[in-house]
């Protein structure tokens, strides 16, 4: 985070609706509250920090269900009034119910972020929680309940860390998914300053809580699956290092297309990290060398948040990363040649700079095949709002519509109220909640509700969902790769726990197919390196393809549930 004059911004344009984008969550039943520090005033940094948000199907029913990261305040709450992390289970009729209690996630703390994964390969996603304090990973026992064995997993530290972001990962390719997980401050440094206490603890002049900038960083932690049950520390083993940054969000990506899954970590106020996989066991950080360290002027950003995509559809993933006010979010393309090139002014997504940039994702929220960029927003200081400056605490989010000329059109004034809807986002995190072929947005908002954004556009679009399911212990298939061919247009991504800011989107993958009805050819490269391909796939459809298994599985998607369908 930084602090300075408000730079200049340019207003989308209007014109044709493109999206009718509204906001759902009250209807659907998400009705508690995050609460991240105090609302008026933020004391120190630990208030600003956490609401990761993860979609994912917990109970093995074939929709997703909704877990929202919960934080806390610095003067506490009385004994069985502190507020828990939510679990809501969706009731199949566009509604969702809390299970939290039932489901034993009563945790309570400074929440953070939050990813999933089958650690242990039983055939249930398990939930693991970064916090201010101690994290949880909670096993899923495989009937609605969840049981804390972080101890017995060797994930509990001897001291505790400010930890952010999270992944889950089978970074040495063995078949068993281990776990990395970043850290923002030194745990002390977090309630340490007072505001106005240094020269970085003042926002245009008004005093506001200090850091991250003058406070002590901290380390990224990488831990082995030991195929036990527990996980050992193999940080500086591995090639990770020592060296301190105030981490936020890990994206595993394979940006060289080399079958072995990277990680890139967006760091706040420090030069972001590219830990290249050397097919050995071992990372060698090459952010620099690789272009996505730093903008394109060479200078350090304050990193939030972290997606991966291949936005002009060239066979290769580019990654998008949000920034703090004053700075535009950050387009990096992929030359294919393990290099990136900073082409956020190039691709017309650099017009905004007067927002405070969190969760993100490559959505393509038209179905035309080519993937949208969504950033939601949100301010740190509720002093803004005393500041008649232009900015202001609670705001809107951003949509980039893909123009499939390698640029973007901000397309926000056309897409709906629920992206001009102002709140202080946080986490955010997308998929297809009601199983229509559609990808929605869920959103973690500091001192409010949650957000869920739906498009009630009707489109002529086609889609495909594809459920992937591996041999061995990582069954939800983390870290495969696929590439989906509609005539001479080629689609691809992969599997993947983490990313967005300190969030967690849906396992099955998504691709438009515009106005065809079936795909050509569909490409899975399995986390273990093996192949499978099939082809002739139908639109609006979810597949399920088992590795090895030349006989896809088909299930036509559901209608929109008559409470989301727009009323002529």
């Amino acid at each position: 985070m930084s602090s300075g004059n408000l730079g200049p911004g340019t207003e989308p344009k209007i014109g044709p609706a493109v999206a009718d984008y509204r906001d759902i969550a009250a209807l659907a039943g998400l009705t508690a509250k995050t609460v991240i520090g105090g609302e008026s005033t933020k004391k120190f940094i630990l208030e600003t920090t956490g609401g990761g948000v993860a979609l994912f199907d917990y109970d093995n029913d074939g929709w997703l269900d909704i877990f929202l990261v919960n934080g806390s305040r610095l003067e506490g709450f009385p004994k069985g009034q502190e507020p828990t992390s939510h679990l809501y289970r969706n009731n199949r009729d566009g509604t969702f119910t809390d299970v939290t209690l039932a489901a034993g996630l009563t945790h309570v703390g400074w929440g953070q972020g939050v990813c999933v994964g089958d650690y242990d390969g039983d055939g249930n996603l398990d939930l693991f929680v970064t916090y201010y304090g101690k994290n949880v990973l909670y096993r899923n026992r495989g009937n609605g309940t969840f049981i804390d064995v972080t101890r017995e997993a060797g994930l509990l530290t001897e001291s505790p860390m400010y930890s952010t972001g999270a992944a889950f990962l089978d970074y040495d390719r063995d078949g068993k998914l281990d776990l990395f997980v970043a850290h923002y401050t030194d745990y002390a440094e977090a309630t340490s300053h007072s505001p106005g206490d240094q020269a970085g603890c003042k926002w245009k002049g008004q005093p506001v809580m200090c850091g991250p900038r003058g406070l002590k960083g901290s380390v990224n932690i990488l831990y082995r699956n030991n195929g036990d049950g527990r996980f050992t520390d193999v940080t500086l083993k591995a090639g990770i290092g020592a060296e301190t940054h105030y981490g936020f969000t890990p994206l595993v990506l394979d940006y060289d297309n080399d079958g072995w899954p990277d990680i890139y970590v967006a760091n706040d106020s420090t030069a972001s990290q590219l830990y290249h996989n050397n097919r050995n066991g071992t990372f060698t950080e090459l952010g620099s060398l690789a272009g996505v360290a730093y903008n394109e002027d060479g200078r350090e950003q304050s990193g939030m948040g972290a997606s991966a995509g291949d936005y002009d559809c060239d066979g290769s993933l580019d990654i998008v990363k949000t920034n703090f006010e004053e700075d535009t979010s950050s387009l990096y393309h992929n030359h294919r040649n393990g290099t990136f090139d900073d082409v956020t002014f190039a691709s017309g997504i650099g017009v905004n700079t007067r927002y405070v940039g969190w969760g993100t994702g490559f959505i393509d929220f038209d179905n035309d095949g080519w993937p949208d960029i969504f950033i939601a927003n949100g301010h740190v200081y509720p002093e803004v709002d005393r500041d008649q400056n232009g900015s202001s605490y609670r705001q809107r989010k951003i949509l980039y519509r893909n123009k499939r000329d390698g640029s973007f059109e901000d397309v926000s004034l056309r897409a709906g109220p629920g992206i001009l809807l102002k709140r202080s986002a946080r986490g955010a995190a997308f998929g297809d909640l009601f199983n229509t072929g559609q990808m929605d947005i869920v959103i973690n908002n500091s001192g409010d509700i949650p957000t869920i954004l739906r498009n009630f556009a009707l489109t002529s679009n086609r889609s495909l969902s594809l459920q992937l399911v591996a041999r061995g212990s990582n069954l939800f298939a983390i870290g495969a790769h696929v590439t989906v061919s509609v005539g001479d247009h080629r689609m691809i991504d992969e599997v993947r726990s983490g990313g967005s800011y300190l969030s967690q989107n849906e396992l099955r993958l998504h691709f438009g197919l515009g106005n065809a009805t079936r795909t050509g050819k569909v490409e899975v490269r399995w986390p273990d390196g093996s192949s499978d391909t099939y082809a002739d796939l139908p639109a609006n459809h979810l597949v399920i393809l088992r590795e090895g298994n030349p006989k896809p599985e088909f299930s036509a998607f559901h209608p929109v549930p008559p409470m989301y369908k727009k009323s002529e």
